[in-house]
């Protein structure tokens, strides 16, 4: 990963953290002897929390078989919240606290990681065939000046999310177009239904709306230009996206009190069946398919709807293997965490698929007619895909990302107009 992702708010943090290389050792690795054999436990953190998300159960029967089959070195797992854990991570990393294994984004969120030497360079622990078991590209966003840091564990694309038994309710058209996604939403509110679900107040899921429509709007290309300050925000490409956002929210296409739910809470209602459109990320699909789900069968997976005036193809898509579990330079146990991370990574992208909650990176054997509807109906839009921008507050980093969200919430709180919008975006790139 060559040097673009980087930003003077990155720098800053890659100061405070190598000011704290001097001090004491990882403090998350404990070690206890019995006998004439070493007992090992290894920290691991990640972002799964709720008891009702597939990607939480998945993780913990992964993390089960491994403490199974090797007793002397044992996962301890703590996951926090999404949002709460990306700020608890900088943190820990900072004060030379984290755990010997946890989740991250790739890009410019881990750039000052990796500057500050924090992560361990795993390319002498893949020379086992690790990386022939991984598919092509996989590594792409976890990979900075030519050395590998992290394994990824599942493809996340942006997935428009219908529920085709409400619409068929309501004698209303499933949208394929934005033009048509107006019509719906119109038809949904006369009927006092809300028509979109978003958790504005974790931000980066509002944040996926402008994306995927300055995707639309420009194509996959020219955003991924724009991030890498190649091209400028004040493009009317970004001001059209910022203005067909701020449509959505006039319409009326979004809970009224959307800025104070968060994802989980915004999510409820549409996995209720209350809700007859989401745009999230493709691991919710497991969530949608568990046994007791009471919208299993009744959803189907689109690509964001396209546009008629747009230049972006409509099979690009927003995501891609950006999420990887990584070790801690400063663990302890640097071998015994590195063969963790491949058990952990490679077997959690085989259960993700198997169980609808993601398209796997690795090579995976499964038996594709146990595959569930949905993820298939997602696999197909993956394979298809033209195209793709991963997530930009993961392109960005530190403060940057933060600025980004920050102005798209401004759009749904009605508090700035696109041409603002596009200015203040381009001042990143000034920087």
């Amino acid at each position: 990963m060559n040097r673009k992702f980087m930003k003077i708010s990155s720098l800053l943090l890659t100061i405070a953290l190598t000011s704290t290389l001097m001090a004491c050792g990882n403090k998350t690795t404990s070690t206890t002897q019995t006998g004439s054999n070493q007992k090992i436990t290894l920290k691991l953190w990640h972002i799964w929390t709720s008891d009702t998300d597939s990607n939480k159960q998945n993780v913990e029967a992964v993390i089960k078989e491994w403490n199974t089959a090797n007793p002397n070195v044992q996962i301890e797992a703590e996951g926090t919240e999404n949002e709460a854990y990306k700020t608890k991570i900088k943190t820990a990393i900072s004060a030379n606290e984290a755990p010997d294994i946890f989740v991250t984004w790739g890009a410019g969120f881990s750039q000052p990681f990796v500057d500050a030497g924090k992560l361990l360079p795993l390319d002498d622990y893949l020379k086992d065939g690790t990386k022939e078991k991984l598919l092509n590209g996989a590594l792409t966003y976890l990979t900075y000046n030519k050395k590998v840091y992290g394994l990824p564990y599942a493809n996340d694309i942006g997935i428009f999310y219908v529920n085709k038994e409400l619409f068929d309710k309501n004698n209303i058209k499933i949208p394929t177009t934005y033009d048509e996604l107006l019509v719906a939403i119109k038809a949904f509110k006369s009927k006092g239904i809300t028509p979109m679900a978003v958790g504005e107040k974790d931000k980066w899921p509002g944040m996926f709306y402008y994306d995927a429509l300055a995707l639309r709007e420009g194509g996959a290309k020219l955003s991924n230009s724009a991030l890498a300050k190649k091209s400028s925000f004040e493009d009317p490409t970004f001001v059209n996206a910022s203005s067909k956002l701020s449509k959505l929210v006039d319409a009326g296409a979004f809970n009224s009190a959307a800025l104070g739910l968060t994802r989980d809470e915004s999510e409820v209602p549409f996995l209720q069946g209350k809700i007859p459109m989401y745009y999230n990320g493709s691991w919710l699909a497991g969530t949608i398919d568990q046994g007791k789900s009471v919208v299993k069968g009744k959803v189907v997976a689109m690509n964001f709807p396209a546009l008629s005036d747009g230049k972006g193809g409509a099979d690009e898509v927003l995501g891609g293997a950006i999420n990887g579990f990584v070790v801690n330079a400063n663990t302890e146990h640097k071998a015994e965490a590195a063969k963790a991370v491949k058990f952990i990574a490679e077997n959690i992208s085989k259960k993700l698929y198997t169980t609808g909650a993601g398209i796997p990176t690795w090579k995976v054997d499964v038996d594709e007619s146990k595959i569930a509807p949905l993820t298939k109906q997602i696999s197909v839009i993956a394979k298809k895909s033209t195209g793709n921008v991963v997530w930009w507050d993961t392109y960005l980093s530190g403060a940057d990302a933060e600025v980004h969200k920050d102005l798209v919430a401004q759009i749904f709180g009605k508090q700035i107009t696109p041409a603002k919008f596009a200015k203040q975006m381009q001042a990143i790139n000034k920087k």
